[in-house]
């Protein structure tokens, strides 16, 4: 797409290229979201930004795309990166309390991507609710999932630790997501 404007639109070279940096820029906010950090004391799992970026990450880059941007932020971190939360790199974080939730980044931000693509067009607040829905509990049922797997809690205390404290920031997250996709949606999907 090679579009050249000389009135007040933005001028698009390549459309390749926007492409690859808005992944770029995805994996490096993933990165930036785990340095946000709030730890709870009572739990092992700390509130960091990083799943608001993967939700608004398979919106914005759909399915493929953002998926593959929440592939490289892994590959990245488990090469010895040091993105993740607490300045974490290595197989031995991802077996850590947070590695669930880090497994589901991937699939979660390829099913709000695939979600948001059955209605591209739709100018439904709801439907971009509804698909980062999706995608933000399909994150946290992974980490729950991880919790009682691999630190052989039971289903009420891993929701304790690491569900229930973590809602209302949830919501915060997914309306403000929301509401920025809503906002850009138009020039996203000219890109994608």
């Amino acid at each position: 797409m090679n579009i050249i404007a000389f009135s007040h639109k933005e001028i698009i070279v390549s459309r390749t290229f926007v492409r690859a940096a808005l992944v770029v820029s995805f994996v490096a906010l993933t990165a930036l979201g785990a340095y946000v950090r709030i730890p709870l004391p009572f739990s092992p799992v700390p509130i960091t930004l990083q799943t608001f970026f993967v939700i608004l990450g398979g919106a914005v880059l759909g399915k493929k795309f953002g998926s593959f941007a929440q592939a490289s932020y892994l590959g990245l971190g488990l090469l010895g990166m040091p993105i993740f939360q607490s300045y974490g790199a290595g197989l031995l974080h991802i077996a850590g309390p947070t590695g669930g939730y880090l497994a589901g980044f991937i699939p979660a931000s390829f099913i709000v991507g695939a979600i948001i693509n059955m209605r591209r067009n739709s100018t439904s607040f709801f439907h971009i609710i509804l698909s980062m829905s999706f995608g933000l509990l399909f994150i946290y049922a992974c980490g729950i999932s991880w919790l009682i797997i691999g630190y052989k809690l039971t289903l009420v205390k891993a929701l304790s630790l690491g569900f229930i404290p973590f809602i209302p920031g949830a919501i915060l997250k997914l309306i403000t997501a929301s509401w920025i996709y809503s906002k850009i949606r138009t020039r996203t999907n000219e890109i994608f």
